[in-house]
């Protein structure tokens, strides 16, 4: 535990320092949470005094009026400060996760896509979610109560020996006791809190994949073995919080039997004290048991809820852990590069090129080829081939591992990430349509994009016929992941999303692999509107859809093995192409 304290200081530390643009919510907490620890402790000693005075010696019996109203103004200022205390410790909290959350969002926006087929989105999700609610209650409901909690409970002590320090002294003859079972009660919380952590990101992981591959669990007949797996991780979740409410079961009836025994040993003293003297002694004594009995309350009260807010800070800790570990995450950070004023209507090189997602298994190898300004050039070969990862690599979605990828004599690791992508538009074999309006999908919530500028290129690309038919027409709502269009009209969307934006190169990543042959056609001729006048780059199974481009690149194994047109890779004896052609031809004809 102890080799652990560094960590958690520096942890704790880093936490403090999302406070620091938050001072004066910080300053104006502390400050209420310091003045709160004082009438809550004044309260016995007020009552003790009334008891002994106006009860008990009935001194004045008119003045208990005063002190009851004196009592209530002492009452009325507590729940003011509890007020300010709240509201400005929960205005630190969200301003802190606030800041958290737009940080962490950033990095994910930055991070290489190695990053993200590495980890779960399940995972990724609990740590933007659950793990900042978790630091939430760190600033809200932990240091401002613990630091409350500490004060008054100094105050508390003060009081107590200043009224009878050898009573005082009795009364807390079980509290090292009690120190001991918090600490033992700290350290279960914290292994709880770990298993906890993993059992909900395991539990958010499975259920975020699930729901996503909803159609694969259901073609293939799998619900009952899937929810037998969550069953099993809903157990395990269930376990993990176990592990704390046992912990919790256990320590708060100690709690509550060593107060009981300070209270015994203040009747004891009681006892002692009692014989040998009059009855106007004894009676004296009441307000001072009395202030003392409500004075104990007080006492155990904050040191139970130390462990309560010590736990809130070791889970805020843990989960806190969680996102620095992505924040300190710069191995699979993008470099931006510097250069903006880049002539993007250049030709594209490859220059021995290789790359290898793990490494030791290359899918690349010296890649060498010059793509021309204007220039279409389609890409085939098997799964696995490396048509994909060409498209990735100039995308810098990955960075290759050795070669150069310029445009132009400019190597792309000195362009501006933001200037790469802006002049590349890449559409993809599986589309991903985001929850909102089909407009919204295609102009992806740029405001230099009007309606009629959606329109113009929705009839360039030939989609604005079938987007007039639906309800709404452009503010037609296309659901999650555009699940209320085909699959043909999902790839259309994506046709218009890369037209709109002219970029200079244009990739097609196997486009129209899964669309029906009416789709088919309709986006062979939005194939042939976009790019025009533009580097285009297509990579497709169907080779009668590339049958036009300027040059056709054959890929085996990551090499190239082939290049040439269409004509001239089919003349080419027993070459992979015409393979290739021939075998897709005689299949059709069958």
């Amino acid at each position: 535990m102890n080799s652990n304290q560094p960590q958690k200081k520096k942890l704790f530390k880093r936490l403090l320092f999302f406070a620091k643009p938050y001072r004066k919510y910080l300053l104006l907490s502390l400050i209420s949470v310091l003045l709160l620890s004082i009438p809550g402790p004044l309260r016995p000693l007020l009552i003790g005094r009334m008891v002994d005075k106006y009860i008990v010696q009935s001194q004045n019996p008119s003045m208990l009026l005063w002190w009851s109203l004196l009592l209530l103004c002492v009452m009325v200022l507590e729940g003011f400060l509890q007020l300010i205390s709240s509201y400005f410790s929960n205005l630190l909290a969200q301003s802190v996760i606030r800041d958290l959350r737009k940080k962490i969002i950033e990095h994910f926006l930055r991070l290489r896509m190695s990053y993200f087929d590495k980890n779960p989105v399940g995972a990724m999700v609990a740590r933007v979610v659950s793990a900042m609610e978790a630091i939430t209650e760190v600033f809200s409901s932990g240091i401002m109560e613990i630091i409350s909690d500490c004060f008054s409970l100094i105050f508390i002590l003060v009081l107590m020996f200043m009224n009878n320090w050898e009573l005082a002294w009795m009364t807390l003859v079980p509290i090292p006791f009690l120190l001991l079972a918090t600490r033992i009660f700290a350290k279960s919380m914290k292994d709880s809190f770990q298993k906890e952590r993993l059992a909900v990101t395991k539990l958010n992981t499975f259920v975020q994949e699930r729901l996503s591959g909803m159609s694969v669990v259901q073609l293939f007949n799998r619900e009952r073995e899937e929810y037998k797996r969550f069953e099993k991780i809903n157990e395990g979740h269930k376990q993990a919080h176990i592990q704390a409410v046992w912990a919790n079961s256990i320590f708060f009836p100690v709690v509550e039997i060593l107060s009981s025994l300070s209270v015994a040993f203040l009747l004891v003293w009681g006892a002692l004290h009692v014989s040998g003297k009059t009855s106007d002694e004894i009676r004296s004594m009441y307000g001072e048991v009395f202030a003392f009995t409500l004075w104990i309350n007080q006492l155990y009260r904050p040191i139970r809820q130390l462990a309560d807010k010590f736990n809130i800070l070791q889970r805020g800790t843990v989960r806190a852990e969680r996102v620095f570990d992505v924040l300190d995450e710069h191995a699979d950070l993008q470099e931006s590069g510097t250069l903006t004023n880049v002539d993007f209507a250049q030709p594209v090189c490859f220059d021995n090129v290789c790359f290898s997602y793990v490494e030791g298994s290359p899918v690349l190898k010296n890649v060498h080829l010059t793509i021309q300004h204007g220039e279409t050039v389609a890409f085939v070969g098997a799964t696995g081939a490396g048509k994909t990862s060409i498209v990735n690599l100039l995308g810098r979605f990955y960075e290759h591992d050795s070669g150069t990828i310029s445009i132009g004599s400019v190597p792309i690791q000195e362009i501006k990430l933001t200037e790469l992508r802006k002049n590349i538009a890449i559409v993809l074999q599986d589309v991903f349509l985001f929850s909102g309006t089909i407009f919204s999908n295609i102009t992806l919530g740029d405001t230099q994009f009007t309606q009629a500028d959606v329109e113009t290129a929705a009839k360039a690309v030939g989609a604005h016929d079938f987007i007039m038919k639906l309800p709404g027409n452009y503010q037609h709502e296309i659901g999650e992941r555009g699940g209320m269009l085909s699959v043909g009209q999902r790839q259309l969307i994506a046709f218009i999303r890369a037209y709109i934006y002219a970029p200079q190169i244009l990739i097609l990543d196997e486009a129209t692999s899964n669309v029906d042959s009416e789709s088919e056609q309709l986006i062979q001729r939005a194939t042939e509107k976009i790019t025009s006048g533009r580097t285009s780059i297509v990579i497709a199974h169907r080779l009668s859809t590339i049958q036009k481009a300027d040059r056709i690149v054959v890929m085996e194994k990551g090499e190239i093995v082939e290049i040439g047109n269409h004509q001239e890779l089919l003349q080419l004896e027993n070459g992979y192409y015409k393979r290739l052609y021939d075998r897709q031809f005689f299949n059709q004809n069958e």
